[in-house]
């Protein structure tokens, strides 16, 4: 057994205790505000990190093989949950979206959890070379993806669609397929836009910005503050001032607007090559795994973390229509950071494995 790659791991607990300051630093006006206690935010993420992190070191020792028998009973969990969100008294309904599973002690978010659930999944199966899997995988996702639609969770429905077709094209599927299968996604993506009246709305506010910022929405204006406050180096740490309840979103998808605003360019340049040193690891296991199935599950892995980032990149900074997507092991939330951090324990996993 060769040891595990330690520059990915020092990489993600850099990033995720830079994530935990940076929590601190945005949440703490509104957390004294509406609970009295600066360091509540603080106090939730650290329980969430220390969790996240024991589920790392186990999957991490844990021989990743062994997901290979649980791939089917994992997938059907994932597909229980997300049923579950939906039953009145179990489910969680906030501002019109059906995303959470109340436990008791604490909610969980069950889309997080499917995308690991299905990298796993699709890995398994693709790694036997069966032919004819076309129509079953667009049977599946077709599943996977309306349930998550209906939440509705646009951002999470696109990492988990990059997800499988990486995992897909990547097990050797005619890439003839891609070329039909992308243009016809699409496409359907903007029916259910258009369709939507809050996503159309987003959509409509993309598409305005311009010299004036009236026509966008509020959220994205406050975005762009954020950024434009923030300049070359940044206002200085602890000094945002869309911190103080302006910006909407502010610890969890719009993190990185606080982050631009206090260390300016120069910072989210630092930030943004943690990132990509960390997806170029992920992949070099990937390319290096022993087996079929570590390829293809660290492949896997490896894209919806960096789809997921290049997303909520991509929207804080008006690249693409606002989506609210958590930033990986930055944004403040459990179920994305231990679920993110469970990802990198296996890949970890695979990085030491020989046949």
């Amino acid at each position: 057994m060769k040891k595990f790659d330690i520059f990915l791991l020092m990489s993600v607990v850099i990033l995720t205790f830079f994530g935990l300051f940076m929590i601190y630093d945005a949440s703490s006006f509104v957390a004294f505000r509406d609970f009295g206690d600066k360091y509540h935010y603080l106090k939730d993420q650290l329980i969430w990190i220390v969790l996240g992190f024991i589920t790392l070191t186990v999957f991490s020792y844990l021989d990743y093989r062994r997901l290979y028998l649980l791939a089917f009973p994992i997938l059907l969990i994932a597909l229980v949950l997300l049923i579950l969100v939906f039953i009145p008294g179990i489910g969680i309904t906030l501002m019109g979206a059906h995303r959470w599973i109340n436990l008791g002690f604490t909610v969980l978010q069950p889309a997080e959890f499917v995308k690991l659930a299905l990298a796993i999944y699709l890995a398994a199966w693709f790694s036997n070379k069966e032919k004819g899997r076309l129509p079953a995988f667009l049977l599946l996702m077709g599943l996977v993806l309306g349930l998550v639609m209906l939440e509705p969770d646009m951002g999470t429905t696109a990492v988990i669609l990059a997800e499988a077709l990486a995992i897909y094209f990547l097990s050797g599927a005619n890439i003839f397929y891609l070329s039909i299968l992308v243009p016809l996604i699409g496409f359907l993506g903007y029916l259910l836009i258009k369709i939507s009246p809050y996503r159309a709305k987003r959509l409509e506010s993309f598409l305005n910005i311009g010299p004036s910022l009236e026509s966008s929405s509020y959220h994205v204006k406050q975005i762009l503050i954020a950024l434009g406050a923030g300049g070359l180096t940044g206002v200085g740490l602890g000094n945002s001032l869309q911190k103080y309840a302006y910006l909407p979103e502010s610890t969890t998808d719009s993190i990185f607007a606080i982050i631009a605003e206090e260390l300016g360019f120069v910072g989210v340049v630092i930030l943004i090559l943690f990132f990509i040193f960390v997806f170029y690891r992920c992949f070099r296991i990937a390319v290096n795994a022993k087996d079929n199935f570590g390829k293809l599950l660290a492949g896997g892995i490896a894209t919806f973390l960096a789809v997921q980032t290049i997303i909520n990149l991509a929207s804080q900074t008006a690249l693409i229509p606002l989506t609210g997507i958590p930033l990986p092991f930055i944004s403040y939330g459990g179920s994305s950071l231990i679920i993110d951090l469970a990802a990198i324990g296996i890949i970890l996993n695979i990085s030491k494995q020989k046949l």
